[in-house]
């Protein structure tokens, strides 16, 4: 077939959609279909559907079909956070903030503001971190039950550098990483820009289906495998102690680094040991102080094993030089005078109350989540198109997450994620409720 009729059939297609001819929701023919009605090869058909995807126009789910997108939605929602309109309710991002932290945050300054150390805050500082930060970080994870030595630790500027500088130091273009097959979009991001490739394995009870991934090792050469074990994002899932040493197992027989992100551990209090306490040598642990704090403030660290602590340097040294000593200094003196346990503990509490209030309002759906995370994964019904309910809570002034951010695999899941800590807590149940309501209209209108 020449390129110029596959082009002309490609170009109808989507000008069939952009002007309105082929309506958002819409399910077009199957591949086989598709290649009858315009008698072009089975392999030609799949390949025009394929670029349709790429392009944002439409969604391959596997079992469904091939559904024409609502366009009005943008490409790069639930991934880029942008400025929202007034009154706009965002369940698309969390920044889990309590009413007292602002006046924390001026006590703080001003104590701050006092010591004798400002000077050394307003210069260069050790590439790692201050070895006086890093010991009272220590003390931090030691109350977390994670033990580790200073020299393995070097603090950043927040979680997702970290994973960042974990991907620059010890992989390369080219290199294959395991993830989950529902996974954080920030490391999705970052293997794009790094030109890693993933592979995607399934989800079994809503963690990494090990089976699978042993049969992904044996196939492929993958070099490292990127793992949420407690408070999985988007699921809310926690690994049982059973799974992380078979992780581990796997791990040492396929010499695969493993990458730890605890962004949202410090909700659940009662999880197994994580994987670097498990396997020191061979684990990468990031985290940071952003949802346990406060978003703006970007303080993170990596553990590490001693072999990459060069490695890891020199990428930190690359790239920012070292992390704001002010930051840090501030970050320390909530963890010394015993702050940030007691917002933790609020944070959980609040969570805990988000999570009765979603329990009450979607009981009659079946949704994923933690009793104590600030996020949830929705499977939408059959006939509830994503995109659609997407566009028409955005007309409602509620802005949600899709599945398409979160997936790794050719067809997206049939489901939204919402995050619910940056809705003030008194206006949740009727933001929940709004969105209850646009999943029931759009099922009753597909009924009928």
């Amino acid at each position: 077939m020449s390129t110029q009729k596959y082009k002309g059939i490609l170009d109808k297609l989507v000008e069939d959609i952009r002007h309105g001819k082929l309506l958002p929701g819409s399910k077009l023919v199957t591949h086989r279909q598709f290649a009858s009605q315009e008698k072009i090869a089975l392999a030609t058909a799949s390949k025009v559907y394929k670029e349709l995807a790429k392009m944002g126009l439409v969604s391959c789910e596997v079992g469904r079909g091939t559904f024409v997108k609502e366009t009005q939605v943008p490409p790069s929602h639930g991934i880029k956070q942008v400025s929202l309109a007034e009154g706009m309710q965002d369940l698309n991002f969390n920044s889990p903030l309590l009413d007292n932290q602002p006046k924390m945050l001026r006590d703080a300054l001003r104590k701050l503001s006092y010591s004798g150390d400002l000077e050394s805050l307003l210069s260069y500082q050790p590439h790692n971190g201050r070895q006086c930060d890093k010991s009272v970080i220590k003390s931090y994870l030691a109350h977390h039950n994670i033990s580790v030595e200073t020299q393995n630790m070097a603090i950043v500027n927040g979680a997702q550098q970290g994973l960042a500088l974990s991907v620059m130091s010890l992989l390369k273009p080219g290199d294959l990483v395991a993830v989950d097959a529902i996974t954080y979009p920030g490391f999705k991001l970052l293997a794009q820009v790094h030109g890693l490739e993933l592979i995607a394995i399934p989800m079994l009870n809503q963690c990494t289906d090990l089976n699978a991934l042993v049969q992904a090792c044996e196939r492929r050469n993958i070099k490292a495998i990127y793992s949420m074990p407690t408070l999985h994002n988007p699921l809310g899932s926690v690994m049982g102690l059973a799974q992380r040493k078979q992780l581990i197992e796997i791990a040492r027989k396929h010499q695969l680094t493993i990458i730890e992100d605890a962004a949202y551990s410090f909700l659940e209090t009662l999880a197994p040991p994580a994987l670097v306490t498990l396997a020191p040598d061979i684990t990468l642990y990031i985290s940071g102080f952003s949802k346990s704090l406060a978003t703006g403030l970007r303080v993170g660290f990596i553990l590490s094993p001693t072999k990459w602590v060069s490695s890891i340097e020199r990428s930190i040294r690359a790239t920012t030089w070292n992390t704001a000593g002010l930051l840090s200094a501030l970050i320390c003196q909530w963890i010394e005078d015993g702050s940030i346990y007691h917002l933790e503990q609020e944070k959980r509490l609040d969570a805990i109350k988000r999570q009765e209030i979603v329990k009450k309002v979607f009981h009659e759906l079946s949704y994923q989540s933690h009793p104590a995370s600030y996020f949830l994964w929705l499977p939408l019904p059959e006939d509830v198109r994503s995109d659609l309910l997407i566009k028409a809570l955005l007309d409602l002034n509620i802005c949600v997450s899709g599945a398409e951010p979160y997936s790794t695999t050719e067809h997206t899941p049939h489901a939204i994620r919402l995050a619910l800590a940056s809705v003030d807590l008194t206006n949740l149940e009727a933001t929940l409720t709004l969105i209850k309501e646009a999943i029931d209209y759009q099922a009753l209108g597909k009924q009928n």
